[in-house]
């Protein structure tokens, strides 16, 4: 399995229901390889300048920093991830990972809530690394051990709860999904959820408030939510989203206040939203769709705060 894949990420500045300002990041195939837009609650704004120095190939997956000050791009190339600064735009690129890079094409990325982690999933063994993360001069720190037993292949989706206690992986076999506990490095693995994603899974996130956890695959209902607590996956949500998905769901995010839940899919319009009522889960459809449109197939959707 290897689709065109991009990964989007909405980065709001405001919890607040339909307050605030935020951008909205995609990662494409195709230079310049990200695009960011302005986000409000009217919907998307003109793209912002594009970076001076592009990531390395095609684009996979894109992932703010939880202050904002960061931007994380996986990549077709080595060194897999470049990271940028941000601020109302596109800055300087961090110092590129000198050793242990990931060890193939990456696939995704993401923060620790608190900002010291920095997560790349990957097509190869070990299919996952992980970094002590700084922002200023920082950057990339010394890589964290593996963990043990490895993910079972290529992890296209990967999010922390946001109490920065678990790590929860989409994959292409397997159960689709695993979740690890996480202290200051890798540590045990989540029994699996009672009904588990049908398909290839390339998508995962928590709800900022760290009560679900949902899935984007790519058959039957493509997205699948459960309950979270700290003792790991609750029994799946029902109904699915209303009007359905008709293509593969390659990704999922919740908004910043756990009232939305966005989608992003492999036909136009290639990213649709759902209003999400927490203990009811799936509600109405947002319209219209994005204009202008994203060109292409998208593959992992995920909102972060921006401070």
């Amino acid at each position: 399995m290897d689709p065109t894949t991009q990964r989007l990420l909405m980065s709001s500045s405001s919890a607040g229901a339909g307050t605030g300002t935020s951008a909205l990041a995609v990662a494409h195939d195709g230079s310049p390889y990200v695009t960011v837009y302005p986000w409000s609650v009217s919907g998307f704004g003109t793209g912002y300048t594009a970076p001076a120095s592009s990531p390395a190939g095609n684009a996979k997956a894109i992932a703010f920093s939880p202050d904002g000050t960061a931007l994380a791009v996986a990549h077709e190339t080595s060194p897999y991830v470049t990271v940028y600064q941000w601020s109302g735009g596109f800055g300087t690129k961090y110092t590129p990972i000198v050793g242990n890079r990931p060890t193939g094409t990456a696939r995704s990325v993401a923060f620790s809530p608190d900002g010291t982690v920095l997560v790349v999933g990957h097509d190869t063994s070990p299919f996952v690394t992980a970094y002590p993360w700084s922002l200023g001069s920082g950057g990339f720190g010394t890589k964290y051990g593996n963990p043990s037993p490895l993910p079972p292949s290529t992890v296209w989706g990967a999010a922390f709860s946001p109490n920065g206690t678990a790590l929860a992986f989409a994959t292409d076999a397997g159960n689709y999904v695993i979740a690890y506990q996480w202290s200051g490095g890798f540590s045990s693995i989540y029994s699996a959820p009672s009904t588990l994603p049908p398909s290839s899974a390339n998508g995962v996130a928590f709800s900022p408030d760290g009560a679900a956890l949902a899935v984007a695959h790519f058959s039957s209902s493509r997205i699948t939510a459960y309950p979270w607590s700290g003792s790991g996956f609750g029994t799946k949500y029902t109904p699915d989203p209303s009007p359905a998905i008709s293509n593969n769901a390659n990704g999922v995010a919740f908004s910043p206040n756990s009232a939305e839940i966005a989608v992003v899919i492999s036909a136009s319009p290639y990213v649709t939203a759902y209003r999400w009522t927490g203990g009811g889960g799936f509600g109405t459809k947002y319209t219209p769709d994005p204009s202008p449109a994203i060109p292409s197939t998208a593959n992992g959707v995920s909102f972060k705060i921006v401070s």
